[in-house]
């Protein structure tokens, strides 16, 4: 019997939906890192086993907007949820429920009759073990969810059991994708993530919200890829902080981001970077559709 869904995944910012993600497909193809608004599309990510598939779809934090990219993520995560055959919740043990999670969980409340709903509480790794079960305690009192499952998406403690529990709630179906496929996206797509989550890691708290990066060339040769890649920013003052001191920010960007590229593309690669400043283009719904987020 061969079992396969859709699972949305969903939460607020920076609970750990990517790394999650990345740990089940063993490969990093959402961007990660500790900023929100991390991820902005609605990546597919794919996991095959010998008798299931499942379908994940890696959803924006869902937060109040803010600007039109703002509402283009809340748009994408709230349309997921009516896509899945399982909604994948996931919290951070270490915080309280917030006004956010009480929106997220009002949202979910409407749909746990129609939909399995799977709690993932996180970064275990981060708390003793008697503080746990409390947590866990509140979650089952709110009575919406299917199971209840620690994890730790950075040690992988935990992620056997969730795919059990998804194989006993998935239904019967056909496997949508082919077994080596681990995602939708094209590789311009994720080298472009990849640079953009160096950006994150790297940068200061005012800067990345405002980061897009274009994938300008992309020549794949024998021995080695060539890519000529543009990070755009809102100031000015941001493309000052992003090129550092004698271009030595740009060039820490570009140093991390090939290594993980060369990784992901099995291949040397040439990267180049450029900075550039398109002002406020999170407001306008051309430049948002440009940069691949429409």
């Amino acid at each position: 019997m061969f079992k396969s869904g859709y699972a949305a995944v969903i939460g607020r910012p920076n609970v750990g939906k990517s790394t999650f993600l990345n740990q089940i497909i063993g490969e990093k193809i959402s961007a990660i890192s500790n900023k929100p608004q991390t991820t902005r599309n609605k990546i597919q990510m794919i996991y095959t086993a010998d008798d299931m598939q499942i379908v994940f779809l890696d959803t924006p934090g869902m937060q109040k907007p803010k600007n039109k990219l703002g509402d283009y993520m809340l748009s994408v995560s709230e349309s997921s949820l009516g896509e899945a055959d399982l909604i994948i919740y996931i919290v951070d043990c270490s915080d309280h429920i917030g006004k956010l999670d009480s929106y997220i969980i009002d949202e979910l409340k409407k749909l746990k009759d129609s939909v399995p709903i799977i709690l993932l509480i996180n970064k275990i790794d981060e708390i003793e073990k008697d503080k746990l079960l409390p947590i866990i305690e509140m979650y089952s009192c709110l009575n919406i969810f299917s199971e209840i499952i620690p994890i730790s998406a950075i040690t992988s403690d935990g992620i056997n059991l969730f795919l059990k529990k998804a194989k006993e709630i998935l239904p019967e179906g056909p496997m949508y994708y082919p077994d080596d496929m681990i995602t939708d996206q094209s590789e311009k797509f994720i080298v472009g993530e990849m640079i953009r989550e160096k950006a994150l890691i790297n940068l200061d708290e005012e800067v990345p919200h405002g980061v897009a990066v274009s994938i300008d060339s992309f020549k794949e040769k024998s021995n080695i890829v060539e890519i000529d890649a543009t990070i755009f920013v809102e100031k000015e003052s941001h493309k000052g902080i992003i090129i550092g001191k004698s271009g030595s920010m740009l060039k820490k960007i570009g140093s991390s981001a090939r290594y993980d590229l060369e990784h992901f593309l099995g291949k040397r690669v040439m990267l180049h970077l450029w900075v550039k400043v398109e002002k406020n283009w999170r407001e306008k719904d051309s430049k948002v559709k440009y940069f691949g987020y429409k």
